[in-house]
């Protein structure tokens, strides 16, 4: 920005450019060159005036970008269906980072805003989404850099050879300095003896909270019972997480809504059959799977598929002659197509799941034993090993047994 300030004196007319907000020349110099004593007090005064001016102006702008990036962000936040004791708690971290910060801006006392987070819920609870939204209400108000989420699991963590590990963990760290690492099934993390290379990404994860308190933000996500069983396993870790945030599942009225809240998003609605036909199949489901129905990601997956099968139903016509309304209706008939075709990769999925643990006890079971043979407390080992890897278990089998050496 550039000012140009008119000064007379003794029929003198004294011209210069005086203010540039993207030069750094010392103004004075200026005055000094092209003005009389007279003046220059004067003239300083002015400037100084100005000066302080243009940044409260700077300042009160910057304050309103603020505030309506913030208003965006509860709008966004008060958007999510139900999550009501969730938004409480969002919103009050928000309120305490944001007061912390102006008391040290006035010299005050402040209370450590640490703001490292364990969200705890069944899958589909919303915790990602959450997440996502904190990291740019803490962006907003100046606590992060850069407000962005880097998700990640075990295997972006967890290497395959020593040295591994702590590289690709500092890599992920990297990648979310400014913002939020939200680490999903943290647990997975300390599975495993104390050679698992799952425990050295949780010594450099705390290193790095540590290090990078004021500009880094870590979340842990999973189910509650296998959390609390992580975080009361490693002292260390449960210190480090003030914050504690329990995500519900949903309720049958609030999984409806929020089908409605995404066929809408996508310029699509259901027809009031429709409407009971996913009442009828969201019940069904959850109570097949009280503890984990799926929440808001089977509702997402019902959707997606019905609108699948709604445009295989409309291209079946013979006639092609397609409406706005036609090409926005959702029936019951998709909708129980969808259902179906959900249920039966379920039944496959859970069949390839139920193998993988099967072969996993398998081979633990192999493993153990092989530790037995070494030490001499086992004849013909050999013939036995070969005859459990022979041996074929059911698809429902029994608690996992363990071999103890005594």
């Amino acid at each position: 920005m550039n000012i140009k300030i008119k000064i007379g004196t003794d029929g003198e007319k004294c011209w210069e450019n005086l203010y540039q907000g993207e030069n750094k020349t010392d103004w004075t110099e200026s005055v000094e060159s092209v003005c009389k004593d007279t003046v220059k007090d004067s003239l300083k005064e002015n400037l100084l005036k100005h000066k302080k001016q243009t940044a409260l102006t700077e300042k009160s702008m910057e304050g309103s970008r603020e505030r309506q990036g913030l208003s965006a962000i509860y709008e966004e936040l008060e958007s999510l269906i139900g999550l009501e004791q969730v938004k409480k708690l969002i919103l009050e971290v928000q309120a305490f980072a944001e007061i912390q910060k102006l008391r040290k801006e006035q010299q005050l006392n402040t209370e450590s805003t640490v703001l490292h987070c364990v969200f705890k819920g069944n899958p589909g609870t919303g915790k990602t989404t959450v997440a996502r939204i904190m990291a740019k209400m803490l962006k907003e108000i100046g606590v992060l850099e850069k407000g962005h989420l880097v998700e990640i699991e075990r295997a972006d963590l967890v290497g395959e050879y020593i040295g591994h590990t702590a590289q690709k963990t500092r890599d992920q760290v990297k990648k979310a300095m400014g913002g939020v690492l939200f680490i999903d099934e943290a647990y997975a993390l300390a599975r495993g003896d104390q050679k698992d290379f799952g425990r050295e990404a949780i010594e450099v994860i705390l290193k790095a909270m540590e290090d990078h308190r004021d500009n880094l933000v870590v979340v842990l996500a999973g189910y509650p019972k296998e959390i609390d069983y992580f975080l009361d396993s490693n002292p260390g870790l449960k210190s480090r997480f003030p914050l504690h945030i329990d995500f519900p599942d949903y309720s049958l009225s609030d999984l409806s809504n929020i089908a409605e809240q995404m066929y809408g998003a996508r310029d699509y609605r259901m027809t009031p059959e429709a409407k009971a036909s996913l009442k009828q199949s969201l019940q069904t489901f959850m109570d097949s799977d009280t503890q984990n129905h799926g929440n808001a990601r089977l509702v997402r997956n019902i959707a997606e598929a019905s609108i699948r099968a709604q445009a295989v139903r409309l291209l079946e016509k013979k006639d092609w002659q397609f409406n706005k309304g036609s090409l926005m209706e959702i029936t019951a008939a998709d909708i129980q197509q969808s259902v179906e075709r959900l249920a039966h990769f379920g039944k496959t999925e859970r069949k390839d799941e139920e193998s993988r643990e099967t072969e996993k006890q398998k081979i633990d079971m192999l493993n153990q034993l092989k530790q037995l043979d070494y030490l001499g407390n086992l004849s013909n080992m050999m013939q036995l090993m070969q005859y459990l890897q022979q041996i074929s278990y059911p698809e429902k089998t029994e608690p996992k047994q363990r071999f103890e050496v005594i």
